[in-house]
């Protein structure tokens, strides 16, 4: 995918209309929010995906602006947040805390959630524990399960041409040339299909806090080899009791017949694919994205 028409310029994107830190276990987190005028539609809380990125690949969403309050922020240790550095922090418990305090903190007495990857993580289990003030619940190319995403990145890694196969197969070797191309190879397959990166996607990638990725997840996103080796947020879904929504690209890391599956366990819940895309689905093919935001979000509020 080349000839890039969307907005993908950290300059294209709007600022914030209101912005500041809200006090979390471990520290300050940063948020910002657009669309701030709109109080007759429920507002979005966004969570991003990691564990160690920030919000800025997300900016897309802020199109949703136009109708609706949108909120996105970094978690600890990541983006404008406090990094604080202490891996005491790094767990799915504190991280899943921020959500709540965010809530709190702006008066989201109602509101939609929107988790991305391993913000989708968070989110399930957010919506899972029956957490009051969820109108209802997207999940966006979702880590619900370690095994089943590394089960279904392998055969991506299967279906590779050689030599990128046998090294995405083999053990992680990050200080070996050959081994970052193919894992190169992979995510402009399966992370994100744009050549050259947009802004917002190589922006995050280069601010990424990489000690809490490799501590959570690991090496890479095919191989996990920390805190979240062995996460399953499968016996949760089927208490999620507002309307859900999965959303993945056709390539996306989280695929499309993993998010159709834990769908079926969610009692109101609908699966799109956004053809085309990968896992950045709301960079590569915003308007089809957004498009299918609305649909969900507006007849419920």
């Amino acid at each position: 995918m080349s000839g890039i028409s969307v907005m993908t310029d950290l300059a294209t994107y709007p600022a914030p209309d209101s912005s500041g830190f809200v006090d979390v276990p471990g520290g300050r987190v940063w948020y910002r929010s657009n669309g701030d005028r709109h109080q007759d539609r429920l507002p979005l809380l966004i969570v991003h995906g990691g564990p160690g990125m920030q919000h800025d690949y997300l900016l897309p969403l802020t199109a949703l602006a136009e109708e609706r309050r949108v909120i996105l922020y970094d978690q600890l240790d990541c983006g404008r947040s406090d990094r604080p550095g202490d891996s005491a922090n790094w767990t799915f418990e504190r991280y899943l805390a921020e959500i709540e305090y965010l809530r709190l903190a702006l008066g989201l007495e109602r509101c939609h959630l929107f988790g991305n990857s391993w913000g989708g993580s968070l989110a399930a289990v957010y919506a899972g524990a029956g957490s009051s003030g969820l109108a209802s619940l997207i999940l966006a190319g979702p880590l619900i399960e370690t095994d089943r995403w590394l089960a279904d990145n392998a055969a991506y890694c299967r279906a590779m041409p050689e030599p990128h196969r046998s090294l995405l197969l083999g053990e992680a070797k990050l200080d070996d040339a050959d081994y970052l191309a193919a894992v190169d190879a992979f995510y402009r397959r399966h992370l994100c299909r744009f050549d050259p990166w947009p802004e917002i996607v190589q922006h995050t990638l280069d601010n990424a806090n990489m000690a809490v990725y490799q501590a959570m997840w690991g090496p890479a996103e095919f191989t996990s080899t920390g805190t979240l080796r062995h996460f399953n947020a499968t016996s949760l879904l089927e208490r999620i009791a507002v309307p859900t929504l999965f959303i993945c690209g056709e390539y996306d890391e989280s695929t499309p017949d993993a998010c159709a599956d834990f769908a079926s366990f969610v009692p109101q819940a609908e699966v799109a694919v956004i053809a085309g895309a990968s896992h950045l689905a709301p960079v590569e093919q915003p308007d089809a994205y957004i498009a299918r935001l609305r649909a969900f979000l507006d007849p419920i509020g």
